[in-house]
């Protein structure tokens, strides 16, 4: 590879709103949305692993719904609304599900808690309490080598008990 750019690749015009902030951007045609959100936007919580959609570790927030970014290219972007895990906290305040996180020792190496809080963010946009195996069912598409799953569960399940607005209202999970 001599490190000159591919100048014939496709890009196309995109126009998305990411973590809130209308995000106007030439993207190459195969641009995966991981790549895009990591190497274009500098929003490095979302981490790559397997590249394959297995791991789960790339997840983000489209429309509400939780997508392994590996899988989607940035141009699909068009239109339509991310949220990373840049933006759960606000400034050095973590939101209610990183806190439950932090309080149930759910983070382990860490590598793997950014796919696990989108996830479960996700969830709350589904509406609705999920029981423990509603829970470990949504989050079987996260995989974790630190730990048993146990008190990532936990976490979440505390979550939604201790935050009742976090279904009606995700964004809604401050303190």
């Amino acid at each position: 590879m001599t490190g000159v750019e591919n100048t014939s690749e496709l890009l196309v015009e995109t126009v998305t709103t990411v973590n809130g902030r209308e995000v106007r951007a030439s993207v190459p045609a195969r641009l995966h949305v991981a790549d895009f959100l990591r190497q274009h936007l500098g929003l490095t919580g979302t981490h790559v692993g397997c590249e394959q959609g297995a791991c789960g570790m790339c997840t983000v927030i489209v429309d509400g719904e939780a997508v392994k970014s590996c899988l989607m290219l940035a141009c699909q972007l068009d239109g339509r609304s991310v949220r990373t895990v840049e933006d759960l906290a606000e400034g050095d305040e973590l939101n209610g599900l990183q806190q439950a996180f932090k309080q149930e020792h759910a983070l382990q190496c860490g590598f793997c808690s950014p796919g696990f809080l989108m996830t479960a963010t996700a969830l709350a946009h589904q509406g609705g309490r999920p029981d423990r195996a509603e829970i470990r069912e949504e989050i079987a598409g996260v995989l974790c080598r630190c730990t048993g799953y146990d008190t990532v569960v936990t976490a979440i399940e505390r979550w939604f008990a201790e935050h009742p607005q976090a279904v009606t209202d995700p964004i809604a999970t401050q303190g």
